[in-house]
């Protein structure tokens, strides 16, 4: 039995450490109104993770600025971290945003260039940011995407998204982000039916004004979709930071979302 420990404990060492953690977080007009107490409590919060996805950075002056603020903030802690930022989307509205990506380089390799997905521009508003990584010698590409509003039917941008793993065949698509939508929304089926599986279900991701009886939380918004066949998912779920303050109004000067996360490998 000793004999079969000491042989079976290096595979175990193996599969325990051949995992990735990606965090996605919409940081609500992140940008130069973030303080670098903000700043600090949010590298605080990602340190545990090898790859961010974040949404919601600001197009203008600051927006930039407050990425590589995080990620120098990030760098003060024990793991080295690089970052990405997206163009300013293509929306002609006040809405257009940029998107991020930071992740550790001891862990992480990113491949090629990003890139904002042009061919659904006109139709998505805000389009979704695509780059991919390596982790050993697999690799896997992850969809950074910020649907519009509630009340203006995401749905009608989301239904794109069935599109993209034809127009990308040989990439291992991960869709991450705020979506302002459910994951039972009929407009996920498609993804569904070609192996997609979301992160969450009926997990409430973004803040409330106020806390009453208890519930914090408002809608089924943020989420994760990954093909089974291609990814194994070890664990996945959310950082309550909220609870960490005494009011949802203090928390929300951090965001009104949570950040959620997946921790997976590859197949």
């Amino acid at each position: 039995m000793k004999f079969l420990f000491s042989f079976l404990f290096p595979l175990i060492s193996c599969v325990v450490f051949s995992q990735t953690k990606l965090l996605s977080w919409n940081l609500e007009n992140f940008g130069k109104s973030k303080s670098e107490k903000t700043i600090s409590y949010i590298a605080n919060s990602l340190r545990d993770y090898d790859l961010i996805a974040i949404q919601e950075v600001v197009a203008g002056y600051g927006g930039a600025q407050a990425v590589a603020r995080l990620a120098e903030e990030l760098n003060r802690k024990e793991a080295k971290w690089d970052y990405v930022i997206s163009d300013p989307t293509s929306s002609s509205s006040h809405k257009t945003e940029r998107y991020a990506f930071i992740w550790k380089t001891s862990k992480l390799k990113k491949i090629g260039r990003a890139w904002l997905e042009k061919k659904y521009q006109i139709e998505i508003e805000r389009e979704p940011y695509l780059c991919t990584f390596q982790y050993e010698n697999k690799q896997f590409t992850v969809a950074n995407f910020h649907a519009i509003t509630k009340n203006k039917q995401p749905e009608t941008e989301i239904k794109y998204f069935k599109f993209l793993p034809a127009e990308y065949p040989t990439l291992n698509l991960i869709f991450a982000g705020d979506f302002n939508c459910p994951q039972s929304h009929t407009v996920f089926n498609p993804l569904k039916k070609m192996g997609y599986q979301s992160i969450l279900v009926n997990q409430k991701t973004s803040l409330k004004k106020e806390c009453r009886n208890g519930k914090c939380l408002a809608s089924e918004f943020d989420n994760m979709y990954f093909k089974t066949s291609k990814i194994t998912i070890i664990n996945s779920g959310i950082i309550s930071f909220y609870k960490n303050f005494n009011s949802l109004r203090e928390a929300r000067v951090i965001s009104d979302h949570i950040p959620i996360w997946l921790e997976f490998s590859l197949n």
